[in-house]
């Protein structure tokens, strides 16, 4: 187990829905960071104030309010200061969801699920090195080199195939995509399958499946 860390007060900012989940994490910083003050709150609307009004350094949030979506208030940190060091503390599937979590401008990425151990090392590591990666993290950021797409497949798409694309997640046929959009019904089949063709899927499962992991987040 890692030594607790001396330094000067550290301020951190534990965002969650989550009562409980704040209150675990905060036990595991006092311990891993005895001088640390650390701020908490529940609603991602007031994570940027939070950090103006309390001079932040590390920031612990979830990856999903229900009054707002983390990768797009992560940004908004990083302008409100911007040697602010976010760890992303979440139950959404690491390989699926981490690089969208590093281009937004997070430092570190740890699951809800990992031992007690590897989170404390995730807080140790934000604190001394500023950042925390596990080995899969860095496997995909290098990987991300040599092909883009990783971060979202669905970029592949031009806007009017992602437009067909969600109308399909969303239940909708061909021929009431046809009708909405005002095109023939060939069209639309023509669409899908080039759909299919750039994402590497078979089916309607697969579209809708990479539809809820890289777009309604």
């Amino acid at each position: 187990m890692e030594e607790p860390i001396e330094r000067n007060e550290i301020v951190f900012l534990l965002a969650d829905d989550h009562s409980i989940v704040r209150q675990g994490m905060a036990i595991l910083i006092d311990e891993v960071v005895p001088n640390s003050k650390i701020y908490q709150t529940s609603s991602s609307q007031q994570i940027v104030e939070m950090i103006k009004a309390n001079g932040v350094e590390i920031a612990v949030i979830d990856a999903h309010f229900p009054d707002g979506n983390s990768l797009h208030i992560i940004p908004l940190m990083k302008t409100a200061k911007p040697d602010i060091k976010i760890l992303v503390f979440t139950g959404l599937e690491e390989e699926l969801h981490v690089l969208k979590f590093i281009k937004a401008g997070a430092s570190g990425y740890v699951s809800k699920l990992s031992e007690e151990k590897e989170i404390r090392q995730a807080i140790s590591d934000i604190v001394h090195k500023g950042e925390y990666f596990s080995p899969l993290s860095r496997n995909l950021m290098l990987q991300l080199v040599q092909n883009p797409d990783l971060i979202n497949p669905l970029s592949r798409l031009t806007k009017r195939e992602l437009q067909i694309a969600e109308m399909y997640a969303e239940g909708h046929g061909n021929l009431e995509i046809a009708n909405s959009l005002d095109i023939k019904q060939n069209t639309v089949s023509t669409i899908k399958k080039n759909i299919f063709d750039k994402l590497k899927i078979e089916n309607l499962v697969e579209l809708i499946d990479l539809i809820n992991t890289h777009h309604k987040i």
